[in-house]
């Protein structure tokens, strides 16, 4: 992707404005940001961006390499916000398996903020 084309997270804002200044270290100071951030991840298979905004009291559960394959195997369409409070953001992200069979994944996730810097906790799937 070029830094001066559309966010894969659809805030329609550049990438190099947007989400690539979160992949590139800062952090993300609202649990939205955390949540675009990490679609965008999926969309750039960023797995390493995805543990390290996983709390560390969940990543047990986290495998590198099949982060890896899921980002890959998918062609990630389009993320829409329904519903973003403090901690917690309803979303859908659209995406495209192998097959060109399109899914919608739709879930509440809930975030924390410790010690200044946002991290995913655990979703809720509709």
């Amino acid at each position: 992707m070029m830094n001066n084309e559309i966010c894969p997270c659809c805030s329609g804002i550049i990438y190099s404005e947007c989400c690539q200044l979160y992949h590139q270290g800062a952090l993300p100071t609202t649990a939205e940001k955390l949540m675009r951030s990490r679609y965008s991840a999926y969309a750039f298979c960023l797995p390493d961006y995805l543990i390290d905004t996983t709390h560390p009291t969940k990543r047990k559960s986290l495998n590198k390499d099949e982060i890896v394959d899921w980002s890959k195997e998918n062609k990630w369409l389009k993320l829409e916000i329904l519903k973003a409070a403090k901690s917690m953001v309803e979303f859908k992200a659209h995406f495209e398996d192998q097959d060109g069979t399109t899914h919608i994944h739709h879930e509440l996730s809930t975030f924390t903020l410790d010690k200044g810097k946002w991290f995913y906790v655990k979703g809720s799937f509709y």
